[in-house]
């Protein structure tokens, strides 16, 4: 049955970096037809046509490679200047090149359809229609993070005990599991000491009252206390006064982004349960913001990462969970977390739309690198375009004309050569020595 469930969980993730993409795509190809441009084809993937279908003048379908997906919108660079489109090629590599991705994409545009080509339109549309598709990522990346804190919530320790720790440990070296045996001369914990039980229930400590799933508050309470405190403790239907003798111990900063500090705080020796509670639309901003930062760090990261990649597909090295990943990897990922037993059904779909939310934020600041054949590397130069247009507007001098992005063809070259070659590693390690969540 596990089997099973890997299967199926590795499809429905590849199925929704498939929706992901054609998402992506949808937003270049609504707004370029908003303009008017011309778009022939809307593709999910590339390679050979595994299925299509026309619908007017665009042709819609699926590719073999699953890498990600295109419209092609006519006239896509401008002709160079002074020249015609119809020309010979020149010898030089580079030159030869760049009259090579002109002549292509000039390849169809007809007569009647000369001025709905992409690099006829201002500038600002040309922005808004290359910023359209990592938006759209965006703006789904948004939805499933609301989705997932504001309608699964997030793990939060309830009021309710879980268990007791029976002595007095730091609790960094407890993680979160109450010691089986305690050592020779260790004190009771606090807790323990007082009176409290499992399956009780916190509701007051120093006069401050709690309700049942005031968890965290409970624990900020109990690290602001020092010596006797007095608590309430529900028991069954009953509510029983206790004292307790709260101690300083070393405990996680919970406030710190390290996992490994520490902090000086109240102790008392209670393990509390927790369960899933739905955030507020301000808790929910604040989490996607940290989600984006993290993100943008991951990404920047990414060229660190290469040779701990490296050494994992090719060396036998361990492979830590920060690791880049391809598509192989996070539907894999996918497959592993319905593979689960016995957890709740909220970790399965948190982890799932926070997996696919994380994709689509990179997609989103990927997409939007200077670099062609990136939607960037369209985006800068419609920018460059209109500062010169308007620059030479304010000084009462001749319209420049188009920016020629042909220009930038020798960089995306390098570029894809070098995606190329990153993608293949991460595939081969994805298959040799996949990230694992879960041990």
């Amino acid at each position: 049955m596990t089997i099973v469930w890997t299967v199926v969980g590795i499809a429905i993730f590849f199925f929704g970096l498939l929706l992901s993409i054609a998402w992506h795509e949808l937003g270049h190809f609504t707004t370029a037809r908003w303009f008017g441009i011309k778009v022939p084809e809307f593709m999910v993937g590339f390679g050979r046509t595994l299925w299509s279908v026309r619908r007017g003048e665009t042709e819609y379908g699926i590719k073999m490679i699953p890498l990600g997906g295109y419209v092609r919108m006519i006239g896509m660079l401008p002709p160079a200047k002074g020249g015609t489109l119809g020309r010979s090629r020149r010898t030089g590599p580079f030159q030869g090149l760049m009259d090579d991705a002109r002549r292509q994409s000039q390849a169809d545009v007809l007569p009647e359809d000369a001025d709905r080509q992409f690099w006829t339109r201002s500038p600002w549309k040309r922005i808004v229609v290359m910023f359209a598709g990592p938006f759209m990522n965006l703006v789904l990346a948004v939805a499933l993070f609301f989705v997932t804190f504001m309608g699964v919530g997030m793990v939060a320790p309830t009021t309710q005990i879980a268990a007791l720790e029976e002595c007095v440990l730091p609790a960094v070296a407890v993680q979160g599991q109450a010691p089986e045996k305690c050592p020779a001369g260790a004190p009771l914990a606090p807790a323990l000491a007082a009176g409290v039980q499992p399956d009780d229930r916190i509701v007051e400590v120093g006069g401050q009252q709690f309700g049942p799933d005031d968890g965290m508050a409970v624990q900020d309470a109990i690290r602001a206390s020092s010596g006797p405190t007095p608590i309430i403790v529900e028991r069954g239907d009953r509510r029983i006064p206790l004292t307790v003798d709260v101690i300083p111990n070393t405990l996680p900063d919970r406030n710190s982004s390290d996992p490994q500090a520490t902090v000086t705080a109240g102790y008392l020796g209670v393990l509390l349960n927790t369960s899933y509670q739905p955030l507020t639309a301000g808790e929910t901003v604040a989490q996607i913001g940290d989600g984006v930062a993290r993100t943008a760090e991951a990404v920047v990261a990414i060229p660190a990462r290469i040779p701990a990649l490296f050494g994992a597909a090719f060396l036998g090295e361990e492979r830590g969970q920060d690791s880049p990943m391809g598509v192989v990897g996070v539907s894999r990922i996918g497959g592993e977390i319905l593979a689960q037993q016995d957890v709740p059904w909220q970790q399965d779909v948190a982890l799932f739309l926070n997996m696919l939310a994380a994709v689509n934020l990179s997609l989103f600041l990927l997409n939007l690198l200077p670099v062609p054949p990136l939607d960037g590397g369209q985006i800068v130069p419609a920018i460059w375009e209109a500062i010169k247009r308007n620059t030479a507007k304010l000084l009462g001098r001749p319209d420049p004309g188009p920016v020629d992005a042909a220009k930038l063809l020798p960089v995306a070259y390098v570029f894809v050569i070098v995606f190329l070659g990153f993608s293949v590693m991460v595939a081969i390690a994805d298959i040799v020595n996949p990230v694992r969540l879960f041990g």
